[in-house]
């Protein structure tokens, strides 16, 4: 069975080049070609000599995901549907807007977090993704831009729990962000979490200079052991607390995002309560107004209702912003599209 390159150690596979009678530079040359010449076959490889491109085709994978579906919406959101060597499959997402192309990756097969009012985790967790099928996402949205345009910031929001998986992130945002890989600043990269106070606080002690998003959602304990089940096992203070620790261990302020949901968690009460938790922190709420999902009992709330949710916080003199809405039109939230796909008759019986 072929080897996925993405998924090989570095000091792995130039050792493999080695034992083929190479010389190690030309490892370097292969990796320069998949992360900064976007190649995607080995045959293409000019200046890699002829034997070793037929010993690569036959033991490597340049990319072991193939593009199941891929869709653009009027907006220019570009999704990708990957379906993986088992079958199985992920989404993730290309954003350009002005200067800014931004990704969104997905982490897992699933999520096992249970948010009631989120698409990824109604079959539950299914796997991990490895180092490789993080990193093929990466570069696979980075090839669909032209040839004069680069990435400009990440964001592991897609479909899993970003921190359940951390170990193979790293790794594949580490390669990523290195000289060897995109080059890209840790800074520009942000990882969504759903709040798991220890893994957030070993995310602190990598001396990291990724931006940390915690997925929040409600303002009270009653109300997030409702939305965010996993709030039951951890607590709402015990993921503030941590989210305080990484602030001060890495200097970077943390985001908490806030899906909101039509008469659950809009009200006026919600916002003065999100105001208290969060006014005596640094920190910033990003405000995200639901993408509806077939089958789920949660509705958008209106615009209306979105600016007065804003401006009750920011009063408060907490720092807020609305995130805006891209890729409705091809369920760009994530989770949507491979349920789509995959079960499209029951979701249309929902609608």
């Amino acid at each position: 069975m072929k080897r996925p390159l993405l998924n090989a150690n570095p000091e792995d596979f130039t050792a493999w080049v080695v034992e083929q009678g190479h010389p190690a530079y030309h490892a370097r040359q292969v990796l320069r070609w998949v992360f900064e010449r976007r190649a995607e076959q080995f045959d293409g490889m000019s200046d890699v000599p002829k034997g070793l491109r037929e010993r690569l085709e036959a033991e490597w994978l340049v990319f072991e995901t193939r593009v199941s579906y891929r869709h653009i919406a009027p907006d220019g959101t570009d999704k990708l549907l990957l379906e993986c060597a088992d079958g199985r499959k992920v989404e993730c997402v290309l954003m350009a807007e002005e200067e800014r192309r931004t990704i969104c990756i997905s982490t897992q097969v699933g999520c096992g977090m249970g948010c009631v009012f989120c698409a990824s985790g109604l079959k539950g967790v299914e796997r991990n993704l490895t180092r490789g099928e993080l990193l093929e996402q990466v570069l696979r949205l980075r090839n669909l831009l032209p040839p004069h345009e680069r990435l400009t910031n990440v964001v592991i929001m897609g479909m899993g729990e970003s921190l359940a998986n951390l170990d193979n992130l790293i790794a594949a945002l580490d390669r990523t962000c290195s000289p060897e890989g995109l080059g890209l600043g840790q800074r520009r990269v942000t990882i969504s979490t759903v709040g798991l106070p220890d893994k957030m606080r070993k995310l602190a002690e990598l001396d990291r200079q990724y931006h940390l998003a915690v997925s929040l959602h409600a303002p009270t304990e009653a109300l997030r052991n409702e939305l965010v089940p996993i709030n039951e096992k951890v607590g709402l203070s015990a993921v503030v607390e941590a989210a305080d620790a990484y602030f001060q261990k890495t200097g970077r302020q943390v985001t908490f995002e806030y899906v909101l949901l039509r008469e659950v968690n809009d009200r006026h009460e919600d916002a003065l309560a999100l105001s208290n938790l969060l006014a005596a922190r640094k920190a910033h709420v990003n405000l995200i107004p639901y993408n509806p999902v077939a089958g789920v009992p949660f509705e958008r709330p209106s615009p209306l209702a979105v600016r007065r949710f804003a401006e009750t916080v920011r009063s408060r003199g907490v720092s807020v912003s609305v995130r805006k809405t891209k890729g409705r039109e091809i369920d760009a939230a994530c989770g949507q599209l491979r349920r789509r796909l995959e079960e499209p008759a029951a979701a249309r019986s929902t609608v």
